[in-house]
Formats: C-alpha cells, sequence, structure tokens
C-alpha cells in the first residue's frame, strides 16, 4: 500500500514539473549535431516525428511544455565559455534549461508541429530583431549639445507616435509594420492590435517592443523606412494607408503612393492587380504638423 502511494505521489508530482525541450528546427542544424556521437538521431524528419509523439505523449499526461529553438552554434560556444564537453547528453540539456529563461521559447498546446516550427522561428526572429535594434539604440549615447540620451528620446517619440497612430485608427482589427533600411542591416516589426468588443485595444508586450524599438532607431538615425496599417472590420472594406520615415518624424503617404506600393511587384515592376474591398487611402491626421500637444523626442 505504501508502495502505490509513492508511485500515486511521483506522478503527481511529475505532472507539476514544467519542461523544456530544445528543438532543431532545420536539415542544416540538425546536421551540425550529429558530429556528436551522443546525439542519437540520423534522419531529421523522424527526428520531428519523435519530437512531436513525445510531446503529445506529454499533453496527455497534464505535463506543461515549453519548446525552445536550439542552436548548434550557440551551444558549442556555450560549452566552451564554461568548459563543458559538448558531446555530453547532460549539457545539452543543461543549455536548454538556460534557453528557458533567455532564448526564444514557445508553449506547446497540442499544435501540430509543422505549425509550431515556423512559429518558434518568427518568435527567434522577432527577438534578434528587437536585441539588434535595441543595440543599435544604446550606441547613439547622448547628444553633444545638451546630454540627453538619444536612445531614449527616440523610444518616447516612437511611443507617443505608435499611441496616436492607434488611437486615430478607425475600429476593428489593426495590422502594422515598420520597416527600417538605412541601418547595417534592414530591420522589419510587426504589431497586430486587434481591437476587442468592448473598444480595448490589448497589446502583445514582446510585439509592441519590438515595434517601437525599431520605429525609434529609424528616427534616432532619420533612415530611409517606412510604416504602414492596415484595418479590417466586419461590413466595410480593409483600409491601408502610412507614412514613410522622413526626418525624426513621419510623413503621410498619399493614397496614389499606398496603392502603388500594394500592386507593383518589387522585382520586376510590372503591376499587380489591386485586391478587390480594399481601401487604398491616406491616414488620418496625428496632429503632428500642428505640434499639438507635447511631442516627446530629442529636439533643439
Amino acid at each position: 500500500m505504501a508502495h502505490t502511494d509513492h508511485q500515486t505521489m511521483r506522478r503527481v508530482l511529475r505532472r507539476e514539473i514544467a519542461g523544456t525541450i530544445g528543438l532543431l528546427t532545420d536539415e542544416h542544424d540538425f546536421r551540425a549535431m550529429r558530429r556528436y556521437r551522443s546525439f542519437p538521431f540520423d534522419d531529421h524528419a523522424t527526428y520531428l516525428q519523435q519530437v512531436e509523439d513525445l510531446l503529445k505523449t506529454r499533453a496527455l499526461q497534464g505535463i506543461h511544455t515549453t519548446v525552445a529553438l536550439f542552436d548548434p552554434q550557440e551551444y558549442a560556444e556555450f560549452c566552451t565559455a564554461q568548459g563543458l564537453d559538448p558531446d555530453v547528453p547532460a549539457h545539452r540539456t543543461r543549455f536548454t534549461a538556460q534557453l528557458a529563461t533567455t532564448g526564444p521559447t514557445l508553449p506547446y498546446e497540442g499544435q501540430p508541429l509543422a505549425d509550431l516550427v515556423p512559429a518558434l522561428v518568427d518568435e527567434a526572429v522577432r527577438q534578434a530583431t528587437w536585441e539588434y535594434a535595441a543595440t543599435l539604440l544604446a550606441r547613439l549615447g547622448a547628444c553633444a549639445s545638451c546630454g540627453e540620451d538619444l536612445g531614449r528620446a527616440a523610444f518616447a517619440q516612437a511611443s507617443d507616435l505608435l499611441v496616436r497612430i492607434l488611437d486615430t485608427a478607425p475600429p476593428g482589427n489593426r495590422h502594422l509594420v515598420c520597416s527600417v533600411t538605412g541601418t547595417p542591416e534592414a530591420l522589419v516589426a510587426v504589431l497586430h492590435a486587434d481591437q476587442t468588443p468592448n473598444g480595448t485595444t490589448p497589446l502583445d508586450e514582446a510585439e509592441a517592443l519590438e515595434f517601437t524599438t525599431v520605429l525609434a532607431l529609424g528616427l534616432a538615425t532619420q533612415s530611409p523606412g517606412g510604416l504602414v496599417m492596415r484595418t479590417s472590420a466586419p461590413g466595410a472594406p480593409d483600409r491601408i494607408y502610412g507614412w514613410r520615415l522622413r526626418g525624426d518624424g513621419l510623413e503621410p503617404l498619399t493614397a496614389g503612393e499606398v496603392f502603388d506600393a500594394y500592386c507593383t511587384d518589387v522585382e520586376s515592376g510590372d503591376l499587380i492587380s489591386p485586391e478587390s474591398n480594399v481601401d487604398y487611402c491616406v491616414p488620418p491626421d496625428l496632429g503632428q504638423d500642428g505640434r499639438e500637444g507635447p511631442m516627446p523626442g530629442h529636439h533643439h
């Protein structure tokens, strides 16, 4: 009886332990791990199937699992820094545990691995974009004239602009894309800002932080770039409008410029048929031309 009770308690405790699986999402990374003798797989498709089966089993047992993006190069660097042998399974587990707190991760919620893998890669790209943009902002330092932190001032301005853009947007679901091309690496950030039935607009904090950071970098460095908004609401055409980054602010695009951007093939320059039930239009007034209200940012 006591033995049975101990087994039952262990099963209960097992459900209380959250786990993290480091996933090799592509064939290139998988081949890199095969150089370790202790890595037991030799076929990527089989490996992915085994991972999915394990995730399903743990979910059926009521165990929560987080899936992390496993990068073999980062793992090798981790082992070198820690003085560890990378060909030891326990050291892979140690690295994966660190990924749970520092790397791109997603919770497994029963979705097919075919859906989870691209979402995990997108999360990794988003995190890398934010880290890169934040690093460049921090390197701007202080203004030589007044000593103000340029990155912090640009972030405050970008935050204010985002609030204005959302406040002036039509009701419905909003999809924003910000692109900055003048930095060493072209950066793109996406923000989903869907409006709830009660009129609120909850934002994903990570998405909002990345979007604001990329916009701030474009403003602070006065780089070429743009910001486009698409709004969707039941019973009405989708509306698409946007701005170009100009100096340390935003300049509205004309309806014709928005139409040209969406209806021209980027590579060939040929015209593309416009989408049906879509209006290409000018953006609402953000109030910045007349400097209505305080405009955060660095100005002399």
